[in-house]
């Protein structure tokens, strides 16, 4: 039996002793195989494995799906509603929001289904089957017809995936989309048929003062006391199957729908979330792990923060720009804090001991079983990442200027050249169709020409202090050459003179059109240079990335095998994930203990009118001084707001379900804390906590200040 062969086995072998206690982002298909739900039960469960997945029947897994792109989202009534984060849904409210109409500040109660809002561009999706698909990418792989590192590129599963739902018994059902995914390094692949819903409403949001309350202050921290939830409906046609936007459009009949239960909880009380994890890096070596510091956050870092600068003068200075950019800012501004707080715990946390004893234990199993491939691989990693880690700095820095926080500019007046050039008039025509929407995807409503300006002055010369001459895109050649290195100077003549800088500009071009007017935008020559720089980085990097992805295949399976008997679980690749945990607190220092539930009493404490951030609405701080809980209150008249658990999770998971043993729904995640930042490369046991908005606190804002009650006497209430 070859070692591929025995290492799958070892993915699904009995196991005798448990793994970390709750470290593990598990794969729901593999449960009863690794006995993760032998473990579950151990830690309190009490349900079985076919009750939270059946891939036969109706599971947990049926009421927890994708909301948008990048969050979890989990259906709470039999008729299609959805909660997930504030954070998550900040886009849609954002989107709907005006100067006169500002739900980012004054927050949305749909008090009838009749004012629910259609959210253009806003999906969810649920997991509708789940595939074994290993043997099939081996077979191909033995066969010849892909190399092994053609196997997990995204081209090659594409095509696969694509080629497997043409011949299943899904290929005419409405809605389903198909995906093939690699799990441990491409040592097993799984695939996915998702079943996708893209007419879905917003139905509640809290105000900013709630939803956001503590701001960038307090993300990542603890204690905490943000009202982070959203409600949205899934709308569907007559026979309950997705369909786009129409008025005849229905609410969704879920086949699944989590009951909620306000009986409270404890300390040591059993917590899993469900969920779609985004991405960790728990296998990286340490080269890997300083890389990681060194050309990706400290980069990020110092570009965003130059960014968030700006953005966050022109936001306090003018309510139209503050509800333009809100959501620009606040996804600027999460993981520029992460990278902060992943540094600092990286060193705080010995993450780099932790991974260079990781190597060390490795080399002893290598030598032990007598493997040459295990005992070579990690210094083949470290001797690539010497070559990567200079090449992703300048990635990195390009990346997060040029693509990330500079919006002005577009490529498309070559094509419009090459028209010209040829004088082909039908085809000229066409294209000035085609920059016609390209400016109006430029100047779109949450844009400011004078506020990317102001930004563009900020960050050209921040990446000339940060990447030498030699390697910055050639546009700075023409700054030093024209405008003897006055970047001002050079970024008025583009955003005050180019095609697309202003309406009578580009009017003024499409009437006349020419090849000297394109040739001489200063744009497009910024554009071009920042393209021609970007395809060189990722030419150089293209091989070695795909060297890189072969190691890691090894360095994997052989961590996998060295665990045994203890099972591994797979880096987070956003796929449906189950992780068990407790409720709990946490010590993060000498002498400070933390709680693990919050109330809101510190919301008053927090309480500063001149800060936005720590803005207490009226009708709220009413309703707690006068204790007007309802039902929702603690035994002792106090009302809950978070609470701590020892969930493994990362961003993805943001709106996931929190359940109790009873897979009812306690509250939704929201969070991590800053003390385990380094979570995503490395699980610490001690500090690592999910920060969770507690359900009661949720049922409390909607019912007493947002007047839904409506909503409440939808879900099914365990007391």
């Amino acid at each position: 039996m070859n070692r591929l062969k025995l290492y799958l086995l070892a993915l699904t072998a009995l196991i005798v002793c448990s793994a970390k206690a709750d470290e593990g982002m598990w794969l729901l298909q593999l449960m009863q195989q690794q006995h993760s739900i032998d473990m579950m039960k151990k830690q309190g469960l009490k349900l079985e494995a076919q009750d939270l997945y059946n891939p036969h029947g109706v599971s947990l897994k049926d009421a927890v799906g994708i909301f948008g792109g990048g969050c979890t989202g989990e259906i709470i009534s039999p008729e299609g509603l959805i909660l997930t984060n504030h954070h998550c849904g900040y886009a849609s409210i954002q989107q709907h929001s005006s100067v006169e109409h500002d739900y980012l500040t004054d927050g949305f109660w749909a008090t009838s289904r009749e004012m629910e809002l259609p959210t253009p561009g806003l999906k969810f999706t649920f997991i509708e089957r789940i595939e074994d698909i290993t043997d099939i990418v081996n077979a191909k792989i033995a066969a010849k017809e892909i190399t092994e590192t053609e196997s997990f590129s995204g081209a090659f599963l594409q095509k696969l995936a694509e080629e497997l739902y043409a011949k299943s018994d899904l290929k005419d059902k409405k809605g389903i989309v198909p995906q093939a995914l690699p799990f441990y390094a491409g040592n097993k692949f799984y695939m996915f048929y998702k079943k996708v819903y893209p007419d879905v409403r917003m139905v509640a949001a809290p105000p900013s003062s709630i939803g956001k309350f503590g701001g960038e202050t307090d993300n990542w921290m603890w204690p905490r006391h943000t009202g982070d939830f959203s409600m949205f409906r899934i709308y569907a046609d007559a026979n309950g199957e997705p369909a786009e936007y129409s008025t005849s459009n229905t609410p969704l009949k879920t086949k699944k729908h989590l009951p909620i239960s306000i009986k409270g909880l404890k300390e040591g009380d059993y917590a899993m979330i469900m969920g779609f994890p985004g991405s960790t890096s728990r296998y990286l070596t340490v080269s890997e792990v300083k890389e990681r510091m060194e050309s990706e956050n400290e980069p990020r870092i110092r570009i965003r923060g130059a960014r968030l600068a700006v953005l966050k003068e022109v936001m306090n200075a003018s309510d139209k720009i503050r509800i333009q950019y809100a959501n620009k800012y606040a996804g600027s501004s999460n993981y520029w804090k992460n990278s902060i707080g992943m540094n600092k715990a990286i060193i705080d946390n010995d993450v780099l001991g932790t991974k260079a004893a990781q190597e060390a234990k490795f080399a002893e199993f290598a030598r032990k079983q007598n493997n040459t491939d295990y005992a070579e691989v990690v210094k083949k990693i470290d001797d690539l990442v010497a070559k990567t880690a200079p090449l992703n700095y300048q990635y990195t820095c390009l990346r997060e200027t040029f693509f990330g926080a500079i919006e002005f500019g577009s490529t498309l007046l070559s094509k419009t050249r090459e028209a010209l050039v040829e004088k082909n008039d039908s085809l000229v025509k066409v294209r000035i169709e085609a920059l016609k929407e390209t400016y109006d995807e430029i100047h779109n409503k949450d844009y400011d020409h004078e506020v990317d300006r102001k930004v563009a002055k900020a960050l050209f010369p921040l990446y000339a202090e940060m990447i030498p001459a030699e390697q910055r895109p050639s546009i700075y050649k023409l700054i030093e050459q024209k405008y003897k290195g006055d970047y001002n100077k050079f970024i008025d003549d583009m955003y005050d003179n180019s095609i697309f800088a202003n309406r009578a500009n580009f009017e003024k071009f499409i009437k006349k059109p020419t090849v000297k007017a394109i040739d001489n935008d200063l744009a497009l020559q910024y554009c071009q240079s920042k393209y021609d720089l970007l395809e060189q980085l990722i030419g150089q990097l293209k091989d070695m990335d795909k060297e890189l992805a072969l190691l890691h295949k090894t360095y994997i399976r052989g961590l996998g095998e060295m665990k045994l008997p203890v099972p591994s679980y797979p880096d987070a690749n956003f796929t449906i994930r189950l992780t068990y945990g407790n409720v709990k607190p946490y010590d993060p220092k000498d002498g400070v203990h933390y709680n693990y539930y919050t109330t809101t009493k510190g919301i008053l404490e927090k309480e500063n009118p001149e800060d936005r951030e720590f803005v207490v609405p009226a009708k709220l701080k009413e309703l707690i001084e006068k204790k007007d809980y309802g039902r929702y209150a603690l035994p002792n008249g106090d009302m809950p707001v978070c609470f701590l658990s020892t969930n493994d999770i990362t961003g993805g998971n943001s709106g996931s379900p929190v359940l109790n043993e009873n897979g009812e729904l306690i509250g939704c995640a929201f969070d991590g804390n800053w003390e385990s930042l380094s979570g995503d490369i490395n699980f610490d046991n001690n500090l690592q906590r999910c920060i969770n908005l507690d359900i009661r606190y949720v049922l409390f804002i909607l019912e007493k200040l947002g007047n839904c009650g409506h909503l409440i006497n939808e879900m099914t209430i365990v007391e």
